[in-house]
């Protein structure tokens, strides 16, 4: 089953352009990967990973970033056989042929981003109040209107800001990976890692910090949402996907191979700053440097949460399940400028009005059912059709049954983590 996107356009009959413009290529979409991807995450969950896997920490990374692949696969073939807005929306309606459902999941998705985006505008204001000591509501509600301008930019605009900023936040990364690994040996934590796989005991921290790792890795699967704005959907989104899924892995595990290495797990956990922390005992710099490129980190975390919402709000209100007005593009950018305009007012609301504490986890359950109601949605696809359609990206049907599995996994721990506690 393929879906393709609306073609509203009336070329040279001088009727308005409509729907969304396809000018992203691959570098843009891995940017735009990377951006979402990596942020505020992996600099304040080494810590806390730290402290609950030690030396096994990056193992833990690594068994993320293998459980988020079978999802990966499952968004590749469906961003391929249905390559529009409001992704997920548009899966859940392919396999079951219910409204009400495909509107939910999209509404889920909204939620979801909007949640995330609040909460790190708040934590973002934190990092730009280190360098301007203003109210934090002013910081706030700045941070998310600034960012708001540039979001209702054409797409490849946007996206440009945001892999700059990506830049700058994988630059920083990259500052620790080479000073650890020309003043490191990052062999001797592989070797202290080894006798602890065949150790029972050591598994449960290690399963553990991968579920805390996951929701480093949360945010490639979002490169669906600008599909129907690539050049080329089913070359491009596919790879773009893998790429940004496999850079990830990389750096992370080496970021937190070296982070042990550096600094012993103990010390990282209770660090409130932990890569912070390695970053000056690598390479002798002030912390404000490394502060400064986590203001970047944030700060792309919520301009790309940003386009996420208006393409869902755009998808949605283009078949009909949300008001039209959120369909409509403008004229010279071709960028849905008042879905885009109603996700700046819900970050907002967030970020002023509801006490956030709690909100990131609910970001992250959310997250889980999507990827738990889009594996399903491809088993149901896979299994109704008698020969899939030619021109996609197919992965085996065992993938999908795999994803429910790992990500209803993934979901009942936490759930059974947070009941203990």
């Amino acid at each position: 089953m393929t879906i393709e996107p609306s073609r509203r356009s009336n070329a040279g009959t001088g009727a308005a352009v409509t729907g969304l413009a396809r000018s992203l290529g691959l570098t843009h979409a891995v940017l735009y990967g990377l951006g979402i991807t990596i942020g505020a995450g992996i600099y304040v969950l080494v810590g806390i990973a730290a402290g609950r896997a030690g030396i096994h920490t990056p193992l833990a990374f690594l068994v993320a970033a293998a459980v988020m692949a079978f999802s990966a696969a499952t968004f590749a073939e469906l961003g391929t056989r249905i390559p529009v807005a409001a992704s997920e929306a548009a899966y859940a309606e392919a396999a079951f042929p219910r409204k009400r459902v495909a509107l939910a999941v999209g509404l889920l998705s909204v939620i979801t981003s909007a949640i995330s985006a609040a909460t790190i505008a708040v934590g973002a204001a934190g990092y730009v109040g280190v360098f301007l000591p203003w109210p934090k509501p002013v910081l706030v509600t700045g941070i998310i209107l600034v960012l708001g301008a540039i979001a209702t930019r054409a797409t490849r605009q946007a996206v440009s800001v945001a892999g700059l900023m990506t830049i700058i936040e994988v630059a920083g990364l990259l500052i620790i990976i080479v000073a650890g690994l020309w003043r490191l040996d990052l062999g001797a934590p592989i070797r202290a890692m080894a006798p602890g796989l065949v150790d029972a005991s050591v598994w449960p921290g290690v399963a553990s910090a991968a579920l805390l790792a996951v929701f480093a890795f949360i945010g490639f699967e979002h490169l669906v949402n600008i599909s129907e704005e690539m050049k080329d959907q089913r070359n491009t989104l596919p790879r773009a996907l893998f790429i940004t899924l496999a850079l990830t892995g990389f750096i992370y595990v080496v970021i937190v191979l070296i982070a042990v290495s550096a600094v012993p797990p103990a010390e990282l956990a209770g660090s409130p700053a932990p890569l912070a922390l390695v970053f000056q005992r690598l390479t002798g710099w002030p912390l404000w440097l490394m502060s400064a490129i986590a203001v970047a980190a944030t700060l792309n975390g919520i301009l790309v949460n940003m386009i996420i919402i208006a393409r869902v709000l755009y998808g949605l209100a283009d078949r009909g399940q949300l008001p039209k007005v959120l369909a409509e593009v403008d004229s010279e950018t071709r960028a849905p400028v008042r879905a885009t305009l109603l996700a700046i007012a819900a970050i907002l609301l967030l970020a002023l009005a509801v006490p956030l504490a709690g909100l990131a986890d609910l970001a992250s359950i959310g997250t889980l059912l999507i990827f738990v109601l889009v594996n399903i949605a491809l088993i149901v696809i896979k299994w109704r059709e008698e020969s899939p359609p030619v021109d996609i990206f197919l992965c085996p049907f065992w993938v999908p049954v795999a994803g429910v599995v790992t990500s209803s996994a993934l979901l009942v721990v936490d759930i059974a983590r947070r009941a203990w506690v």
